[in-house]
């Protein structure tokens, strides 16, 4: 049975995926990222790492065939296709401060970070979470440069869920840099 759910621009949702289930996100526009984070069905204190992934990956960058783990070093979703190639695993959520730190306007700005604690109904205090098509440029002298997303309307990444697992899932809110390509736009998600 396959489910599909729209994320309007600027918002988030919570999705309950079961094991072995495949998990299809796709930029409806183009040029959209996706804040992906997930914790262990029933376990808030078991939940998505970037970190962890970078660590046991031994690679700052996503491919097909990787796994993505959580924070107790189990594998919790593997990647099984990309159009794309190309995920952040740095940034943390945008959140009002961020906003102020580098646009001066972070007061009531729809943001990522409330977006998926509302959705999971929680108040974690950081969120890092894999950040579907955003292009970070990492130089070798170890600057980074957010750059326009490379992904095209219906480009998509299947990630298979290794675990029970509860996503929280938004249409990033960032419209003021390259980000999402100067402007926000929904996203679809498949699950099956």
């Amino acid at each position: 049975m396959s489910e599909e759910y729209i994320i309007p621009a600027c918002a988030g949702i919570k999705i309950d995926v079961k094991q072995d289930q495949n998990i299809t996100v796709v930029d409806m526009e183009g040029g959209q990222v996706v804040d992906f984070f997930a914790e262990v069905t029933n376990s808030q204190n078991e939940f998505l790492s970037t970190g962890v992934t970078i660590d046991c990956n031994e690679s700052l960058k996503l491919k097909i065939g990787d796994t993505i783990y959580t924070n107790l070093y189990r594998p919790m979703m593997k990647v099984l296709s990309d159009d794309v190639g190309e995920h952040d695993l740095l940034h943390p959520c945008c959140r009002p401060e961020m906003y102020d730190f580098f646009y001066h306007n972070g007061n009531g700005h729809l943001n990522c970070f409330d977006n998926i604690n509302n959705a999971l109904n929680e108040q974690r205090p950081i969120i890092t979470p894999v950040n579907l098509f955003m292009h970070t440029k990492i130089n070798t002298n170890g600057s980074i440069a957010v750059e326009a997303p490379i992904s095209k309307a219906g480009d998509k990444v299947v990630i298979k869920a290794l675990l029970n697992i509860t996503l929280g899932v938004t249409a990033c809110s960032v419209s003021e840099s390259k980000c999402n390509s100067g402007k926000c736009s929904p996203v679809k998600v498949m699950i099956d």
